[in-house]
């Protein structure tokens, strides 16, 4: 999704500067960039909230509830460890921020993998929780209830640790330049249908 986000950042500087030609042949076919460019970027926008709204339900994959049974609430992670390949073995999701004694499910995609981890995070940087699971069966759900501050492994932990500031780092990222796309969406819609 990066790269799509750069292109729409492009073609919207580009509309952007294209707004500048009025006159002629050149000015029509910019015109219709301009337009092209905010339409594209429009659906685009849509289809990934839209996408990012809806429950994540997954064929063939495994239902994860996590439980907080401890008395304060706390940031989960799960990362899904992938054994078949090497260049990508971990996969990071944000479960959210679980209140004590409320639940929330999660659905991981098990066919490259036998084992996934739990993080649990109080405040922004500091982790209480760490598990370690593996799945037998990929045919039954999984529930896991947290019910005191453990840290099954410190070496895994830390890795657990990295992973999950570089996904947070990378939507830190995609949230800037989304931001940005949607000024300059904003700015080419204002041009386009603004009158003298």
């Amino acid at each position: 999704m990066g790269f799509i986000i750069f292109v729409i950042f492009l073609s919207l500087v580009l509309s952007l500067l294209f707004s500048k030609l009025k006159r002629g042949r050149l000015g029509q076919l910019a015109k219709l960039f301009r337009i092209a460019s905010v339409v594209f970027a429009v659906s685009i926008f849509t289809y990934w909230f839209i996408k990012k709204s809806v429950v994540r339900i997954v064929n063939d994959s495994l239902s994860l509830q996590v439980i907080n049974k401890l008395p304060q609430p706390l940031d989960f992670y799960v990362i899904n460890v992938n054994n078949l390949d090497e260049n990508t073995p971990l996969e990071t999701k944000h479960i959210g921020k679980i209140r004590p004694e409320y639940y929330r499910i999660e659905y991981l995609k098990m066919h490259k993998s036998d084992e996934y981890w739990i993080a649990g995070f109080l405040g922004k940087k500091n982790l209480v929780y760490f598990s370690q699971h593996s799945v037998p069966n990929k045919n039954m759900d999984q529930m896991i209830e947290v019910q005191n501050y453990i840290n099954q492994s410190e070496k895994l932990s830390d890795i657990a640790k990295k992973e999950i500031d570089e996904d947070n780092y990378q939507n830190m990222l995609m949230g800037i330049w989304v931001t940005l796309c949607f000024l300059l969406l904003f700015l080419n819609f204002v041009l386009l249908v603004r009158r003298k």
